[in-house]
């Protein structure tokens, strides 16, 4: 079940909780992807308030939008690069992108395993994904007051587990989000340090949301087809001297 995306632009553009959650997970993008200089970087579901620090030097950033979350012009002032689009067919080309954003995609798809082939299609060779979800063992999953406590929270496994069944390769993986998805005044005003923190307090509070980046696995041809003789050493050694072999 996807959320609607003015509840998704109202969370995070509108209200103080969903500022803070967008910076700390940019901060942690950032991290994984300092830069995308000359690429083409997309992001599924609603990952537009990530791509912001992208848009100056990457050769292309498209926002694609499904279509039961709904669509909004983005980024607001500038050229919109925001689309409409079916869950399972992009309107991108096989091979097209470097760098892939899924954040509000895969926990809500009602077809996950189609979702993933279609990000498998669109990566080029050496392109790599970060896949965005709740944590079942964070706070964040429990609770329906942000987008995180809607569709299915994963556990690590679970989510590579998913990702390898459609040849992608787990690389790394980061948690954010520490600090509890309440409003109160003290736990907004101490969140930056919880974020900080997260590393060390992880034994004690878990991250609200797993990030897990993965590269497209291309699989070494096989069959009779793939098969190449190989010489044998005492053929390359032997030289003239060599015996031919009867034919």
């Amino acid at each position: 079940m996807h959320l609607d995306v003015q509840d998704l632009r109202n969370f995070y553009y509108r209200s103080a909780l969903g500022r803070q959650a967008q910076k700390a997970l940019r901060r942690q993008l950032l991290q994984v992807w300092p830069e995308a200089k000359g690429q083409k970087v997309a992001g599924f579901g609603f990952a537009v308030p990530l791509l912001r620090p992208y848009l100056a030097d990457a050769r292309r950033v498209v926002g694609l939008m499904p279509g039961p979350q709904g669509v909004m012009p983005w980024p607001p002032g500038m050229p919109n690069v925001s689309v409409l689009c079916d869950e399972t067919l992009w309107p991108i080309e096989t091979g097209h992108v470097d760098k892939l954003v899924v954040l509000h995609g895969l926990e809500t798809s009602e077809q996950p395993s189609a979702l993933l082939d279609e990000c498998f299609r669109v990566l080029g060779p050496g392109g790599k994904a970060l896949f965005i979800v709740p944590n079942r063992a964070g706070l964040w999953s429990r609770s329906d007051k942000t987008p995180f406590g809607y569709g299915r929270p994963y556990t690590l496994g679970q989510l590579e587990d998913q990702l390898k069944k459609h040849n992608f390769m787990p690389e790394q993986h980061i948690t954010a989000l520490y600090q509890p998805p309440s409003r109160k005044r003290f736990w907004m005003k101490t969140g930056p340090m919880w974020e900080r923190l997260g590393g060390s307090v992880s034994m004690i509070m878990a991250g609200g949301v797993l990030m897990v980046e993965a590269s497209k696995r291309v699989q070494a041809p096989s069959g009779p087809s793939a098969r190449v003789r190989v010489r044998s050493p005492l053929e390359v050694l032997g030289g003239a001297e060599a015996k031919p072999k009867p034919v």
